[in-house]
């Protein structure tokens, strides 16, 4: 009875470990259904181009997309913000070694990559803008993010709104892709912490009978958090003091923007109103996030936050977040979207390709429209 026992022991110990081991084998993004088409959603990245020898990895996940863009079937690609960390820095501290200036190259070199090949939208966040003490903003987000770097972006632009300055800006704009298995779609992006002139814009567009029948789907940097609810509260940002104590650049309290919406108020007077807006990306908060309400036509909106600047070691000394990106597969049907977490830092080597999926229901889950 002994020996059958160890026997048995022995069996489900190399079942077990031949289960593991299928657990571990890696297997590369490709799309789940024939005739489905991508969205890749980009976290925020300010922790990618603050250090130099992070930014790196900020190229390889544009890199990725690139070469995946005909197998993955991608269609647009969407940054939840925070291209920068400093809108305003040209000396070192504790909290990166690059300028502003090499700061926005590298965001701009990085996106560079999908230029002429796939569109793309990148929101702001708050670390985009500098402000003064009443909180007015400037940001040198137009001056890298032009309309006409990417021709593909140049085709499809449909609407644009103003900055707080009064010109003319990607920060908030539409694109229109007509025929996505069917289906028209409108995908939108706002400012952080968007003035109620944006939202009514925004509003107004999603209005527009040319669009009534289009699926909008809307990215801003500040709206949901990884409790799953909206954001509340004062809209706030923070002036750099011209003082460095310690090595570390001086910030004020928090500053409030004046007429800036947050994400309950972005809900209340944009997205619940409008018909058309199914699904709302946005990051700023640290995690996952993921909500559904429905709309006041009664249609679900679907409402997802993903921020990885917190993996891959912290906000001050990590690698500005594994690399990590979320695929959203649009099914054929014209309904179902599957969301997938993905690293092309971690899928780049056979020693870390086990790590390069996020399969925990956070961050592999289904979606569907009505």
């Amino acid at each position: 009875m002994k020996r059958i026992s160890r026997c048995l022991l022995l069996v489900l110990c190399c079942l077990s470990a031949d289960f593991a081991f299928a657990q571990e084998t890696y297997q590369k993004p490709t799309l789940e259904q024939e005739g489905s088409w991508s969205l890749i959603l980009i976290p925020d990245v300010q922790n990618y181009v603050k250090w130099g020898r992070n930014q790196g990895i900020l190229d390889l996940m544009t890199a990725w997309v690139e070469e995946n863009i005909d197998s993955l079937n991608i269609k647009m690609v969407m940054c939840a913000g925070d291209l920068v960390q400093n809108n305003e820095k040209i000396a070192n501290d504790y909290d990166g070694n690059q300028t502003t200036q090499r700061q926005w190259e590298a965001v701009s070199s990085a996106f560079s990559r999908l230029d002429g090949k796939v569109p793309y939208m990148a929101a702001t966040g708050n670390h985009d803008y500098s402000i003064d003490r009443q909180g007015n903003r400037t940001s040198r987000y137009s001056e890298f993010f032009t309309i006409d770097r990417n021709h593909l972006n140049q085709q499809l632009l449909v609407q644009n709104s103003r900055d707080e300055s009064g010109q003319p800006t990607l920060e908030n704009s539409a694109y229109e892709i007509k025929g996505l298995n069917g289906k028209n779609y409108l995908f939108m992006t706002v400012e952080y912490g968007p003035r109620d002139t944006v939202l009514t814009w925004a509003k107004n567009v999603a209005a527009f009978e040319q669009y009534k029948n289009h699926r909008v789907v809307l990215t801003t940097h500040n709206y949901l958090n990884a409790k799953d609810a909206h954001t509340a509260g004062d809209v706030t940002w923070l002036f750099w003091e011209p003082y460095s104590i310690n090595n570390e650049i001086q910030k004020s309290p928090a500053i409030k923007l004046p007429k800036a919406n947050n994400g309950k108020q972005i809900w209340e007077k944009l997205v619940q109103p409008s018909s058309n807006i199914e699904l709302v990306l946005c990051g700023h908060i640290s995690g996952e996030g993921y909500r559904r309400d429905t709309n006041a036509v009664g249609k679900s909106v679907h409402q997802m936050l993903f921020d990885a600047q917190s993996m891959g070691g912290g906000h001050r000394n990590g690698n500005g977040g594994d690399g990590w990106l979320r695929i959203l597969e649009f099914f054929p049907d014209g309904k179902t979207v599957k969301v997938k977490t993905f690293s092309p830092f971690f899928g780049l080597s056979p020693t870390t390709q086990k790590s390069a999926w996020k399969k925990y229901e956070r961050n592999e889950f289904i979606m569907e429209f009505d």
